[in-house]
């Protein structure tokens, strides 16, 4: 369970980290809401986690999986640039994650 938790607040470190680039400045009310939404949860998902899973491991993975989220959300929706060596780094990011997994 811890795993899956983990996995989710890693997806909510995207969610809370894209709504804190659009309130500019935490004067758009409902981006600001969702950052502190997205914010709580995501802590209290990694909290959870960290009561069975190694925080070095746990942190990472989180870091992670936010970061590749973050970033693929705003090549799609945002107009980051998406070329070929970024999105091949972006991989690199998971198959890192993925090896932290399996290596627990």
């Amino acid at each position: 369970m811890s795993w899956i938790v983990l996995l989710l607040s890693g997806a909510l470190e995207a969610v809370w980290a894209t709504a804190l680039s659009k309130s500019e400045g935490f004067t758009q009310p409902l981006q600001t809401g969702v950052f502190a939404v997205g914010l709580v949860l995501s802590m209290a998902g990694l909290s959870y986690s960290l009561r069975t899973l190694p925080v070095g491991t746990s942190y990472a993975i989180w870091v992670g999986i936010g970061a590749v989220l973050t970033t693929a959300y705003a090549m799609v929706f945002d107009g980051e640039p998406a070329g070929a060596l970024r999105v091949l780094l972006l991989a690199g990011i998971i198959g890192c994650v993925a090896g932290l997994k399996l290596t627990h």
